[in-house]
């Protein structure tokens, strides 16, 4: 199994912080959203052209929850990645992803090469 070399106790558990605390706040933002949001109320709406709108306002709002939900599986995925040792290595190239690239996303999977080969194959067949 490859460990990261450049990444030291102190660091792995800065970034296990940092992935919970964002991992919560994506929970507390699902939990806000069901308990407000989700819900319409046909009486609070007077004509069809208000209840389209706030339809299509609630499918926009699932939509987010479906990108959040992707999140928070690469939370824990990051998260499980500190625990086994392989945190802060790219799944292409098994390089090491650089610090200051997981600075900035510590849930990414992907070294910032293999990243942008990534986005330019999407580009060339999207």
């Amino acid at each position: 199994m490859l460990m990261a070399k450049i990444l030291k106790k102190k660091e792995l558990e800065k970034f296990k912080a940092l992935l919970e605390t964002k991992r919560d706040s994506v929970y507390q933002n699902a939990k806000k959203t069901l308990t407000s949001n989700m819900v319409l109320d046909k009486n609070d709406l007077p004509d069809e052209m208000d209840l389209a709108s706030s339809e299509a306002l609630q499918s926009f709002e699932f939509r987010l929850r479906g990108r959040e939900k992707a999140h928070l599986t690469k939370l824990d995925l990051a998260l499980r990645k500190i625990e086994d040792g392989s945190f802060g290595i790219c799944v292409e190239c098994e390089e090491e992803i650089h610090k200051k690239r997981l600075e900035a996303r510590p849930e990414t999977q992907l070294c910032i090469r293999c990243k942008e080969d990534q986005e330019r194959d999407e580009k060339v067949y999207s």
